[in-house]
């Protein structure tokens, strides 16, 4: 679990808590954004600094992770919304195989259900453990496991579609 002491340091504006933060749930952040379609670090920033800003909202500071996740999840759906083109997507024949490989997995990972796409993101592509994703997220350890099996079962059977 995050330790509620250093989640109180960050309230109060101690920077080097809240660096101690964004180390440890960095990797949920950007696999949560991945999950949603929003890729780069940019969300992972502008999710930071929405709870830089916003850290006083927390009512309990050992919810702090799921908390995070909450503020991710919504500020990745407003990406999505405000998203405009940009422009023509490359040629499938400029990009090199393994990105035309990973794109095509996101697409499937998309297409599952939320809980699982964002457990799979964090242990596939970020490469935490269970029991990171259940202490950063709130989630109980056979809750991620489940996620995780359920979502890597209908993952292999849609890559498996194609």
């Amino acid at each position: 679990m995050i330790d509620p002491c250093l989640v109180a340091r960050a309230r109060r504006r101690e920077v080097g808590a809240f660096d101690e933060l964004h180390a440890r749930c960095g990797r949920m952040v950007h696999a949560i954004g991945l999950a949603h379609g929003v890729e780069g670090d940019d969300l992972v920033q502008d999710v930071f600094l929405t709870a830089w800003e916003r850290i006083g909202e927390l009512r309990q500071d050992d919810r702090f992770g799921p908390w995070l996740a909450t503020l991710a999840r919504n500020r990745a759906r407003d990406w999505l919304r405000r998203r405009r083109p940009a422009g023509d997507p490359p040629e499938a024949g400029t990009l090199p195989p393994p990105v035309l490989e990973a794109r095509e997995a996101l697409r499937h990972l998309a297409a599952l259900p939320e809980a699982y796409r964002e457990t799979l993101a964090m242990r596939l592509i970020e490469g935490l453990t269970g029991p990171e994703i259940a202490e950063l997220t709130g989630l109980t350890p056979d809750s991620v496991r489940v996620n995780l099996h359920r979502g890597l079962t209908l993952l292999r059977a849609s890559l498996e579609g194609t």
